[in-house]
């Protein structure tokens, strides 16, 4: 299993980040796909979930109607929408496959800051 994320940076309040995941190692279009994050001196927390087909989504309440999740089976990748950014945002965010839920890759760090 492989998985690289990418998309994360520096950005103000009220902007906005693609984040992407891609998969390698598994055959992506069988298994959901979910977003997780961990900001500095707190355990990592669930951000989102899509199921293999993206036909349902799920999300925390501190990011639901301003982050989408989706994946694009064709190119074995997940992606995540971020809107409406605030500073508690501000955490390295990780994908992590339903085929092998112990494998985390090496995040993407994003910062909300003026």
């Amino acid at each position: 299993v492989q998985l690289v994320e990418s998309g994360g940076g520096l950005v103000q309040p009220g902007g906005s980040l693609r984040l992407s995941c891609a998969a390698s190692g598994f055959t992506f279009r069988w298994y959901a796909m979910s977003w997780y994050r961990q900001a500095p001196g707190k355990e990592r927390e669930w951000v989102a979930t899509i199921t293999s087909t993206g036909g349902s989504t799920n999300y925390a309440d501190s990011v639901k109607g301003r982050f989408t999740i989706s994946r694009d089976n064709a190119k074995n990748t997940v992606f995540l929408q971020m809107n409406s950014l605030k500073p508690e945002d501000t955490a390295v965010y990780y994908c992590n496959s339903a085929f092998d839920v112990s494998y985390w890759g090496q995040g993407t760090q994003v910062t909300v800051s003026s």
